[in-house]
């Protein structure tokens, strides 16, 4: 596996972890309210940077416990482009779902959701694409 293609599950699983680790917060501290009256702010924050912390964390400890070359060939970037081609366009479009419920006048609430799912969304994509393309190849 490379250093790549490691970087991408880890990705995938924090991110995912946090975002489940969000909404499970939210839903429980809903209190049967309306989940656009929960104080979603500091969790959704707290979430984010957790996700940061864990996936350099997790990097620096996998770097550790099992090393691998850093060597980066002209695949790997063409890998690391499509992926991120790919993964922006669900930031693209929680974006304009975002601008939609503003527009609609919806709660703060499903607007920051809604982005931040996006971003969710973009990471996972993204780093499916990358394993997909290493495990597969590129043709």
């Amino acid at each position: 596996m490379t250093l790549q293609e490691r970087r991408s599950w880890i990705y995938i699983v924090t991110s995912v972890l946090a975002y489940v680790g969000y909404v499970w917060y939210v839903v429980a501290h809903a209190d049967g309210q309306p989940l656009a009256r929960t104080a979603y702010q500091k969790p959704l924050l707290v979430s984010i940077a957790a996700a940061i912390v864990v996936n350099i964390v997790a990097e620096i400890a996998l770097s550790i416990v099992r090393p691998v070359e850093r060597k980066f060939d002209v695949r790997d970037k063409e890998i690391q482009r499509l992926g991120d081609f790919t993964g922006s366009s669900l930031v693209v479009i929680g974006a304009i779902v975002g601008l939609l419920l503003a527009l609609g006048e919806k709660d703060y609430f499903w607007i920051a959701n809604a982005i931040y799912l996006g971003f969710v969304l973009s990471a996972v994509l993204g780093s499916m694409t990358k394993i997909g393309l290493y495990r597969a190849g590129m043709t």
